[in-house]
């Protein structure tokens, strides 16, 4: 059976004290956990003591998990998923303090896929990397301030009209993503900001390729106008998005966390709760102006065309 390992770390602003009171009782990971956030029906029975937990969701399958041991440098669990195929792994949080007021944790998980999902490792390592990065940001901010600042609303199915917009395509990997798109967006915005009368829609991204096992994603970043554009600069060009059914995700809260919407409506495709029309590529629609909001406050709404 193939073999997978996640590896992922942070520092926390926290003791270390009170660092092992949040992740050694699963009383508090509903608060921070990447997985249940996607999922707010899910049911989540944790034992009194906070050392045994078990989850039932259509959107997080069924599995449990036990704090087997607790020591100053390390908690470590089983985690067994029963749905929506049953494989075990071994997960633990490594500890490591400068005795004063700063500690930091390194999350790991070892488990196997099932044979006949061999062709997925790649994907599937990513994917829990993914997860677990969104995860030790929501944690850390949970020890630091008590609650995180991230909100996710499902508003279901709506019409999407369709526009046309003026964008910029580019490609990239997972890792730099987040460098090259500022890049296209700054230089988007500012033909925008001196062209803002022709405006007409908030600035989006569309995805039409993301591809986890080959770590390749191609997207385009665009702006609403109300007339294709004319004498436009070099790398800016015309399109139009077209009209669809969608169903939609609202993120509130940093960009950084924005994978909790991506996996929110992914899971929900996984689930059945809609049907995806994959003639046509997911989108996001930035609500606000990052400029003049704060962090907390940003709204994005993370749209999948659908029959």
């Amino acid at each position: 059976m193939p073999k997978t390992h996640i590896e992922k770390s942070v520092t926390i602003n926290a003791g270390v004290d009170k660092v092992k009171s949040v992740i050694a009782d699963f009383t508090h990971w509903r608060h921070w956990s990447p997985w249940l956030i996607t999922d707010p029906e899910a049911s989540v029975n944790v034992s009194n003591e906070g050392k045994f937990q078990r989850w039932e969701g259509k959107r997080v399958g069924v599995g449990e998990m036990t704090v087997l041991s607790e020591s100053d440098s390390k908690i470590h669990y089983d985690l067994t998923f029963l749905k929506p195929w049953k494989s075990q792994a071994t997960v633990d949080f490594l500890i490591k303090t400068d005795g004063k007021d700063t500690t930091t944790l390194t999350w790991t998980m070892d488990g196997s896929l099932p044979f006949f999902m061999f062709w997925m490792k790649p994907m599937m390592e990513r994917m829990l990397g993914m997860d677990y990065d969104r995860g030790l940001k929501m944690l850390k901010e949970y020890i630091e301030t008590g609650k995180v600042g991230v909100n996710l609303e499902f508003l279901g199915e709506s019409e999407f009209a369709g526009c046309k917009f003026v964008g910029i395509k580019n490609e990239c990997t997972i890792e730099t993503i987040g460098k090259i798109m500022d890049g296209d967006v700054k230089k988007l915005n500012a033909y925008a900001k001196e062209n803002s009368k022709i405006l007409s829609g908030d600035f989006f991204s569309v995805y039409h390729k993301y591809d986890l096992s080959k770590n390749k994603i191609i997207y385009t970043v665009g702006i609403g106008v109300k007339e294709a554009q004319n004498n436009l600069p070099a790398g800016i060009f015309n399109d139009t998005l077209p009209a669809t059914k969608v169903n939609s995700v609202r993120h509130i809260g940093r960009y950084e966390l924005l994978g909790n919407a991506w996996s929110a409506i992914m899971g929900m495709e996984q689930a059945k709760e809609y049907k995806k029309n994959k003639k046509i590529s997911p989108m996001e629609f930035y609500r606000n102006n990052p400029e003049e909001t704060a962090p907390k406050d940003l709204i994005t709404d993370v749209c999948m065309p659908v029959k």
